[in-house]
């Protein structure tokens, strides 16, 4: 790339390339790359960027084709911050800038927006990798006083991930490397270790590699002992890479302690994913600034906010589906994940209860959703999913619900009311472990598929043909998928409940009888139900049990275990058993 200009800092020439023109109404966006890279790092990125904003990048110094300082300690923070100011100062003289920002580059901007050297100069920022020195000080020590083992093991893991730290404060080793043919292996080692292919050398990469290692000598052994504490007010965006190779996520755990205006976005990338994935730092760079410029906050960032009452909730962050979400253990699944710090998606054929659902999350903290579907529909389900996926992003967690049920001789049971019970009990659940389980493999999201079947599913009986055959058929598909999805690490449960009190027996269609014999019915099955007491917090959570322990198939109730231990080790019992009138 060629520079557009060469603007001066402190006898240091910085080299810096402009995508797009300023505007008045146009925001400006400036990247600052890491290490060991130049601005060229990101070009794909603001190429996309720039079709909407004014769009400016530098080489920090002693990178790319700006200059190098003569000595290590002229690559300390206030330097580096100074180089960040007179870039902005040239390129956006009258109004701030939003600051995006990778590896060390996000290192330096944290020194930026944590001290006054450029209060007022800036809008925003989007932090990719590279956290604050200072804060990370305080995070290993907070985690080694706090005599924790798996607080400990946190340090010990971020350790393992850096320690090219430790070589690069070699005063020859590091630089001799590159100087030696590292440089013509780094798109290979790029392709092995993050897969990114087709990655073209940078015609600076040797002097990139060697002179950066400067960064590390100059800054990291004093700020990790002596380290200050670091706070800002502006509207921080955190991009969290799962796949980051350099980083583990517990890392940024604490940073609502200096940041109170925080958002923090995980996505399945590696460490340079703004060279994997432009189009995704793209989108969501752009969003957080067009918020930031509006005050309008889509429904993606009010996820995203970090909010101190969340904090250290096991599904924090999380975004759950849960079809039949308006009464029963759907709706008591809801509330017991909004209690764990989850987003709930209240999915149900009645809108009035799905809202109430929606309601009830919210005053547990949780961000909440009603829509109105019908399962069976592979429309209304197509319609859910787009919804979803545009909105919010592929879900982590979809519990598959919804139900209705039949009782009656296999005879009475006529073709609609077959179609009927498998288009809500077996299609509904098709329909939303294929849509949503293709969203999570497409963002590489290791998720998780609940499906709720029945007890009556290894339970054969001469009333329940319907109903048991559509859950049994419920079972084998959760196997089926379950096997599919291990590939991209989705887990996959089958919950078989009891006897539970639930809404379903005052709808159960009952085949065969007079309207007054139906309701008679419907009013003793829940009357037995009632008996039993297997109640619907039970059931949830077991659903939660089985997310957080993986578990593949859940039966729920004495009778549940009782049926499903008849069905494997005595089924000759328990098909004389299903012979058996017990119709309520």
């Amino acid at each position: 790339m060629t520079p557009s200009q060469i603007v001066q800092s402190g006898g240091i020439e910085l080299a810096v390339y402009e995508w797009g023109k300023p505007g008045k109404k146009k925001p400006t966006i400036v990247l600052v790359h890491g290490y060991p890279d130049a601005a060229s790092v990101w070009k794909a990125t603001a190429e996309i960027l720039s079709k909407r904003y004014y769009v400016v990048a530098y080489d920090v110094r002693g990178a790319g084709r700006s200059t190098t300082p003569d000595h290590t300690a002229a690559y300390a923070l206030d330097h580096l911050v100074a180089d960040l100011a007179a870039v902005v100062d040239a390129t956006s003289p009258d109004k701030p800038v939003h600051l995006v920002c990778h590896d060390w580059g996000s290192i330096q901007c944290w020194e930026a927006v944590t001290t006054e050297r450029m209060e007022g100069r800036i809008a925003s920022y989007t932090s990719i990798s590279g956290p604050s020195i200072d804060h990370a000080s305080y995070w290993i020590m907070n985690r080694l006083r706090s005599g924790s083992p798996e607080k400990i093991a946190q340090v010990g893991r971020q350790l393992a991930h850096s320690w090219y730290i430790g070589m690069f404060q070699l005063p020859v080793l590091a630089p001799a490397l590159w100087k030696g043919g590292l440089d013509k292996l780094w798109p290979t080692l790029l392709e092995k270790v993050e897969g990114i292919g087709e990655v073209e050398a940078s015609p600076t990469q040797t002097r990139d590699g060697a002179n950066g290692v400067n960064l590390y000598r100059a800054n990291f052994v004093q700020r990790l002992i002596n380290p200050q504490e670091r706070r800002t007010e502006l509207p921080v965006q955190l991009i969290v890479p799962r796949g980051d190779k350099f980083m583990v996520q517990e890392i940024w755990d604490d940073l609502p302690q200096w940041v109170p205006n925080l958002w923090r976005r995980e996505v399945d990338a590696g460490h340079w994913l703004q060279v994997s994935h432009p189009e995704l730092v793209a989108v969501q760079a752009a969003e957080f600034v067009d918020f930031v410029e509006s005050g309008e906050e889509t429904p993606a960032l009010k996820r995203a906010r970090v909010r101190e009452e969340r904090r250290g909730k096991p599904h924090s962050g999380k975004l759950v589906v849960i079809t039949g979400a308006g009464s029963g253990f759907g709706r008591e699944t809801a509330l017991l994940f909004a209690e764990a710090g989850a987003d709930i998606i209240a999915v149900d054929i009645n809108l009035e209860a799905a809202e109430r659902t929606a309601e009830l999350s919210r005053l547990l903290g949780a961000q909440a959703w009603a829509r109105q579907t019908d399962v069976g529909s592979i429309e209304q389900m197509q319609t859910l999913a787009s919804w979803v996926e545009k909105e919010l992003g592929a879900p982590d967690i979809v519990v598959n619900n919804a139900g209705i049920g039949v009782a009656g001789s296999f005879f009475d049971t006529s073709d609609a009311d077959w179609e009927r019970v498998l288009r809500v009990n077996l299609w509904g659940v098709i329909h939303g472990s294929r849509l949503f389980g293709k969203q999570m493999i497409a963002a590489g999201k290791r998720g998780h598929i609940v499906n709720v079947a029945s007890m009556g599913g290894f339970t054969p009986s001469r009333f329940m043909s319907a109903y048991n055959t559509s859950k049994a058929a419920v079972m084998m598909l959760s196997d089926c998928i379950r096997a599919e999805l291990a590939d991209h690490k989705i887990e996959v449960s089958t919950i078989c409940p009891g006897l539970s009190i639930t809404n379903i027996t005052q709808s159960t269609r009952f085949v065969g009888t007079t309207p007054e014999e139906e309701t008679r019915r419907q009013q003793n099955a829940t009357k037995l139900y009632q008996k039993r007491n297997l109640k619907p917090q039970t059931i949830a959570r077991a659903i939660l049990d089985a997310v957080e322990h993986k578990r593949a198939e859940v039966p729920v109730g004495v009778e549940a275990h009782g049926s499903r231990l008849l069905s494997r080790f005595f089924p000759a019992l328990s098909r004389r058993l299903a012979r058996l009138d017990v119709a309520p």
